[in-house]
């Protein structure tokens, strides 16, 4: 599967950011992408009042949506890019769209809320409690994560479970001291811990640290971007996955399942 992962600087403008996608899905369609991963919730970026992806967030029969499908009507790209859809507690879903064909084949709304660092996303953004998401592409199985979704492993091997050999990974990860190096090794450790490709797409700008990287199951760099727009590529060829479960086989070797169930945040103690 030749995998692209793209990254730009999101404007407040959903227009410009449209255009922007459409611009990286056509030079990922020219290039032959079966999956181009772009960032989270680039529908509009707001650097200070965060409150306002409220007013702006688009369902997903909205025109965002819709026209980025549209371009995928005679590609043989499937495209993972995020948006924030409304939800009916007056927050919105921070939520994953996959398109292809013209089509929405499948979302993925964010379960874990970037808590953390001083930031509080869930004071606009609405948890999900649904159970991962796991897409074909081009014969291989997709799983869908969220930025920072990936600081969980054990989202990640209930998507292995459920057959991923790529896990695609939009974000907007912010700046900060020690964070590009987090996104790294976290990324880094998801893919050797379930010896599968991790397709990560950072949102540039002057909030977000872009460094989309694109990792093999055994935890090599296989391509990366810094900080401008653009599209970095690599072939998640599934030789190198078969290869890598013999050479480690740590998901044979395991003993312990992840349990699947979704519980209420701040049920789970300390220690549990």
């Amino acid at each position: 599967m030749r995998i692209a992962v793209g990254q730009f600087a999101a404007s407040p403008d959903w227009k410009e950011n449209l255009g922007a996608c459409l611009d990286l899905a056509a030079e990922a369609d020219r290039g032959g992408a079966d999956l181009l991963v772009l960032p989270e919730g680039v529908l509009a970026r707001f650097t200070e009042d965060r409150h306002r992806i409220r007013e702006v967030a688009q369902p997903l029969d909205g025109p965002f949506v819709t026209e980025l499908a549209a371009a995928t009507t005679h590609s043989s790209t499937t495209v993972v890019v995020g948006i924030h859809e409304p939800s009916d507690d007056g927050r919105v879903f921070n939520t994953l769209v996959v398109l292809r064909a013209g089509e929405l084949i499948a979302r993925y709304r964010k379960i874990h809320l970037y808590d953390a660092f001083g930031d509080q996303e869930s004071a606009n953004v609405r948890p999900a409690d649904e159970p991962p998401v796991v897409v074909e592409v081009a014969g291989t199985k997709v799983g869908l994560m969220t930025c920072y979704d990936v600081r969980f492993p054990e989202l990640a091997r209930l998507l292995t479970d459920a057959g991923a050999e790529v896990l695609a990974l939009p974000a907007a990860w912010v700046r900060g001291p020690a964070k590009e190096r987090h996104w790294e090794v976290m990324i880094a450790a998801r893919a050797l811990e379930n010896t599968c490709w991790v397709a990560a797409s950072g949102e540039s700008g002057p909030r977000n640290i872009g460094n989309s990287l694109i990792v093999d199951p055994l935890g090599t760099v296989r391509a990366r971007l810094a900080t401008g727009q653009g599209l970095a590529w690599a072939e998640a060829d599934p030789g190198v996955t078969a290869a890598a479960r013999s050479t480690l086989p740590v998901l044979a070797n395991r003993r312990f399942a992840v349990d699947p169930t979704v519980r209420p945040l701040g049920t789970l103690p300390l220690g549990a």
